[in-house]
């Protein structure tokens, strides 16, 4: 017997405000009554749809802008390797990108250079390969080199783009790097 029942049973009276609790306590208590595991499961299923469209929406109807330069370097007996990558991540497409990859020692003296350019890259898509490698043979590797890369590019509303990094490698077999520009909204 339920606290409900029991309290049914008995004649107590009442005041206004106990009266209130119980007619409440009673919606209530039909309301748990009508909840059924299988309404739980679709409610859920409801819910996961909708967090499913609003994710969506923010990643691909959403504009925005969001470029990204992942750079691998290895340096081995024979000498130094650097992979590059540039990812847009943005929902719109970029264009009139130029890479610059600069190797340099610690006396500040270029060793060598590549560059790469591409019309434009398209939304939620990446670029990489042997345009965007810089292999230098025979430099020592006992060394501290610096990585020198800029990109540049236009974006969507027409504004030109610059991204500047150095990174100072060689004391490790291999090392990563990443650099993004962060969301740009509109």
């Amino acid at each position: 017997m339920g606290l409900l029942e029991k309290s049914r049973n008995q004649e107590v009276e009442e005041t206004l405000d106990e009266e209130l609790a119980h007619e409440v306590l009673v919606r209530i208590e039909d309301s748990v009554s009508r909840i059924s595991p299988l309404r739980v499961i679709l409610v859920s299923f409801v819910a996961l749809m909708l967090f499913s469209a609003t994710f969506v929406a923010l990643t691909w109807i959403v504009p925005y802008e969001k470029v990204t330069i992942d750079v691998v370097y290895i340096q081995s007996s024979s000498g130094h390797v650097i992979l590059t990558q540039i990812d847009n991540d943005g929902s719109r497409d970029i264009s009139d990108l130029t890479l610059i990859i600069r190797f340099i020692d610690s006396d500040n003296i270029e060793i060598d250079r590549t560059s790469f350019n591409k019309s434009s890259l398209p939304a939620h898509s990446s670029v990489s390969g042997d345009a965007l490698e810089l292999i230098i043979i025979g430099e020592s590797v006992w060394e501290n080199y610096t990585i020198d890369i800029e990109l540049q590019y236009t974006d969507h509303n027409k504004e030109d783009s610059k991204i500047e990094l150095q990174y100072l490698v060689g004391e490790w077999k291999m090392e990563q790097f990443s650099h993004g520009t962060g969301i740009d909204f509109f």
